[in-house]
């Protein structure tokens, strides 16, 4: 079954809304096991880990958009760096606009390969 702890938390809220309406409007027993039934399900569904992962494939293939950055007094870059294996470094320069992904995480120091600017390095932070 996909993303089961989802399932048990959405089944869980409409059982205890369920046993709320059936105990006010027709049966108070119906209504009961109906509600505890919705709280079982909503403390079983607060106890599942989460399955929502990206594949590995979905990670290797993720690549940031490209666009301008606005020039704000001084040029301005953007790093993105993936979390999950494998590990990827995308740098998108903001005055040329362009785009390079580096593997491992974010370097030092970066210079941008298309108009040689010096994006930082080290010591400036």
């Amino acid at each position: 079954m996909k993303n089961r702890r989802e399932n048990f938390l959405i089944s869980g809220i409409v059982l205890i809304i369920l046993g709320a309406l059936f105990s006010l409007a027709v049966n108070i027993a119906m209504g009961g096991v109906l509600g505890l039934s919705g709280i079982i399900c909503f403390f079983i569904g607060m106890s599942t880990p989460t399955e929502l992962e990206l594949s590995p494939e979905a990670v290797a293939a993720w690549e940031p958009s490209m666009e301008r950055l606005p020039d704000a007094g001084r040029f301005m870059y953007r790093v993105d760096v993936t979390m999950d294996e494998p590990i990827k470094t995308t740098i998108l320069c903001g005055p040329c606009g362009n785009l390079e992904t580096v593997d491992g995480p974010r370097p030092e120091q970066y210079t941008c390969s298309s108009c040689d600017r010096n994006l930082w390095s080290l010591e400036e932070e």
